[in-house]
């Protein structure tokens, strides 16, 4: 047994003072009154209580979940109690980092409103579904940029993520401001000038280059190659040497351009900030910036490849996968390799047929993939279905359930009255001077075991009414599956489905995560 066995930690979470409703006190009180049901009134006086006023839900950079979330750790209190899981986090990828977490350090974790046993793989997997409509609830729209992102970003600052491929970071000093800048990697580097070199050529299509770069046993030292990420390469400014013709490529296309006219000398790539939906002419929604890093690509091949590479507008007839709600969760059973969204020409009213290829075929030509076109509008209705039925069957099992518990709670609530009934006479007759004190005595112990069977039975009833909540949620989540957006089926899809395989005859094998 651990030393904080009987330890309970409580934490509430409530993003603006109001001091009503769901307020942080009401929150404790609440889950306090669950550890008094559940764990017992002396547990109550020892229960440590974490609490982060005015803190979104939409990350974990809040002072008291950091405190608690170490002393879990560190196995201080063998439960967490939250009033409702939104308290904890709104993010579906935090709360299983969270929730993965606890169970690694056997850390039983309770929603005192949505009574799930997260320690197996059903209530593990519900709580999951409830979190992914809770993520996409959530009414507030965080900033994109903050003003102190864009002052470093102005300034040249590196500003964190991916690195590019052809770099490494290495530590330096910008306006006395401790960075990183990016600092070439040789090998990388000529495969970059090979790839803008070859591209530049007439008639070489992103697939062609893809095919020249395997026929010549390139391999990319990151994953493979793929025309989208030829693509992201040869569109990233960050390998040009910017010099004047740069600054009027971005200028007359309204670029923000926040360096001086003087730093684009030639020698330093150029990198662009901001969440952009920009097209090819009007680039308003970003900004330009040179770098302290040496570019590669003059800027006359670099231009030439982006004139060349907007023209193509179909790339290589390669897509993204958010294309598909289904993303990444295609395979080929075949060869294992992930099955991507192709889309085919345009029809006359202006959609594309959308369909999965085999990469180990169109990458890697390792694999034959099925045998069958595989049309991406059937396979997602076909999921959809699937999944529809998933949480019916779900539905199903517990309102049978729930009848039984129904009849269940009816049957203990009647047994509670005529405790209560029995109760009553007894304190009736315990109050009447003529009893004999030895039957005084009998009726008080009368009087324990009934109270000891009033709380048993109570418990009882609480333990229905939770597993009732619980196939209540469960009900609504089918309902809700109805009329879920693209982005919550994706979710809904990662939590429920682990891979779907596609055989040579194009079947189907779904690998369900429960």
């Amino acid at each position: 047994m651990r030393k904080n066995d009987d330890i309970i930690a409580i934490y509430s979470r409530k993003s603006k003072f109001t001091g009503k409703g769901e307020s942080i006190g009401n929150q404790v009180e609440l889950c306090k009154e669950y550890v008094r049901v559940h764990y017992g009134d002396t547990a109550v006086d020892k229960v440590a209580v974490y609490e982060d006023e005015g803190f979104s839900g939409g990350n974990l950079n809040r002072p008291d979940f950091k405190i608690m979330m170490d002393a879990a750790k560190k196995r201080k209190f063998k439960a967490i109690i939250v009033y409702r899981l939104d308290r904890i986090s709104r993010s579906l990828s935090d709360f299983v980092g969270i929730l993965e977490t606890l169970k690694k350090h056997n850390v039983q974790f309770v929603s005192s409103q949505e009574s799930f046993d997260t320690s197996s793989p059903y209530g593990e997997m519900i709580v999951k579904i409830l979190m992914v409509f809770a993520e996409f609830e959530r009414k507030s729209i965080i900033e994109r940029v903050k003003h102190a992102y864009a002052y470093r970003s102005e300034m040249g600052l590196y500003m964190g993520g991916r690195r590019p491929y052809g770099f490494n970071l290495k530590d330096t000093v910008i306006n006395n401001v401790k960075t990183k800048m990016f600092e070439p990697v040789t090998n990388e580097i000529e495969q970059i000038k090979y790839i803008f070199e070859n591209y530049s050529v007439p008639n070489v299509t992103l697939r062609r280059l893809m095919d020249n770069l395997i026929d010549n046993n390139i391999s990319a030292t990151t994953g493979s190659w793929s025309t989208a990420k030829l693509s992201n390469i040869i569109k990233n400014p960050i390998y040009v040497k910017a010099d004047n013709a740069i600054y009027e490529y971005y200028s007359k296309r309204n670029a923000n351009i926040m360096s001086d006219i003087n730093q684009f000398d030639g020698l330093h790539g150029i990198q662009t900030y901001g969440k952009s939906k920009h097209t090819a002419d009007d680039m308003s929604d970003i900004k330009i910036v040179v770098m302290p890093h040496d570019g590669i690509i003059n800027s006359e091949l670099w231009l030439k490849c982006q004139k060349k590479i907007v023209k193509n507008k179909k790339l290589g007839n390669s897509v993204n996968n958010s294309t598909s709600w289904l993303g990444g969760k295609i395979a080929c059973k075949q060869c294992g390799r992930t099955m991507t969204v192709t889309k085919g020409g345009k029809k006359k009213d202006g959609t594309q047929t959308r369909y999965f290829s085999c990469t180990g075929k169109s990458h890697n030509r390792i694999c034959n993939g099925p045998k069958v076109t595989l049309y991406a509008d059937s396979l997602e209705d076909m999921v959809y279905k699937l999944i529809a039925e998933k949480l019916q069957s779900l539905k199903g099992s517990r309102k049978k359930i729930s009848t039984d518990n129904s009849n269940k709670i009816n049957l203990l609530k009647n047994q509670l009255s005529e405790i209560k009934q029995s109760q009553e006479k007894i304190v009736n007759m315990l109050l009447d001077d003529s009893f004999k004190s030895d039957m005084k005595s009998l009726l008080n112990e009368k009087a324990k075991k009934l109270s000891e069977e009033s709380k048993a039975i109570t418990e009882k009833i609480e333990d229905l009414e939770s597993e009732e909540n619980e196939i209540i949620s469960v009900i609504n989540l089918s309902q809700k599956w109805k009329s879920a957006n693209t982005d919550e089926r994706k979710a809904v899809c990662n939590v429920l489905i682990h891979k779907i395989f596609i055989c040579e005859d194009g079947t189907c094998e779904v690998v369900w995560n429960i």
